[in-house]
């Protein structure tokens, strides 16, 4: 009776651990295949000439040459990313569509209402590409010289107006942040994009401007404006003279730019671990390194897990911003 009933349990054993491999043999064969189908779509969710399409292509060729596949660049604009972004969690979860996002995407989710996708559940962070301070600047012949003569003037209820990409984007959150803690007064003036903005700060239709280091850096290094602070956590290396505002008396203040690749969750985990070890030895690439630190960008990189914590800690500090300031779209 014990030696049928012991002969019973192995067969019952091997019989599940058959079973278990059947059952994970079409996910490995797949992934195993992968990419071979068709092209890989990176979805860049703003328009060309960004820093979105900007990273997107510098990483495109290399991506494909480590593949041995096809990898196309896609634009699809608006609403702040998330058409684009809708595009990839809609589309077929098979390993060729990925999403290339800006900071905004730690930002829609709080501040649009009937967002077509949620921004945790729905997708799975690739890679964390790399972070960049934001810069607040004044014309060069305005009143404003340092951080200092902003904050005294912001402290005098002064009408101190500053100028961001728009409403609800991470310029816009960083300074009402930095005046919701320290009891500051500032008038926000949202533009169109980066580039109306820049226009307008260099001709000093707007005294104040907090942008990118990508989109700031070519006007001030033409002294069209002055850097005055930077919402990084330590200095950065374009302007290594400039402090940053959590030195300038509001420790621990920061507001990263950031780009990341994200995909839609239900993409085979096996394939999600393909392309962010891809992505890790695209972000070592010298060429691809050069370039992107070119942008003013920090290069980060590592695990999913890395990128999951940092983006998920980016939706959870703007999502109470925007409550507390009671924050609305356009």
């Amino acid at each position: 009776m014990k030696l049928t009933h012991n002969l019973s349990r192995t067969l019952n054993y091997k019989l599940k651990r058959l079973l278990l491999i059947a059952s994970i043999m079409p996910v490995l064969a797949f992934a195993q295949a992968w990419p071979t189908k068709q092209p890989i779509k990176l979805v860049a969710v703003f328009p060309p000439g960004g820093s979105v399409d900007q990273v997107s292509r510098i990483i495109a060729p290399v991506l494909s040459q480590q593949l041995g596949q096809s990898v196309i660049v896609e634009n699809r604009g608006g609403a702040s990313g998330v058409i684009g972004t809708a595009s990839v969690v809609s589309a077929p979860a098979d390993g060729y569509t990925f999403a290339v996002v800006f900071d905004t995407h730690g930002v829609n989710q709080s501040l649009m209402p009937n967002m077509p996708y949620d921004s945790k559940r729905d997708l799975v962070p690739l890679i964390l590409v790399g972070t960049s301070a934001m810069v607040l600047t004044s014309n060069v012949g305005n009143e404003y010289k340092t951080f200092a003569d902003v904050v005294a003037a912001a402290k005098a209820k002064k009408n101190v107006s500053f100028g961001t990409i728009g409403n609800g984007s991470l310029g816009h959150l960083a300074m009402a942040l930095l005046g919701k803690n320290a009891n500051l007064e500032f008038n926000h003036i949202p533009y169109k994009g980066g580039g109306p903005l820049m226009t307008d700060a260099v001709a000093g239709h707007v005294p104040l401007a907090m942008g990118t280091v990508f989109l700031s850096k070519p006007h001030i290094d033409n002294k069209r404006i002055r850097p005055l602070a930077v919402t990084s956590l330590k200095r950065v290396p374009e302007f290594p003279e400039i402090p940053t505002i959590a030195e300038a008396g509001f420790p621990g203040f920061e507001a990263p730019a950031w780009w990341a690749l994200l995909a839609s969750s239900k993409t085979p985990p096996d394939i999600v671990k393909r392309m962010n070890d891809e992505l890790n030895k695209v972000l070592q690439n010298p060429e691809v390194a050069q370039k992107l630190s070119a942008q003013g960008i920090e290069l980060s990189g590592g695990s999913v897990e890395k990128a999951r914590a940092f983006i998920d800690k980016q939706l959870d500090t703007w999502s109470k911003v925007v409550r507390d300031n009671g924050i609305k779209p356009d």
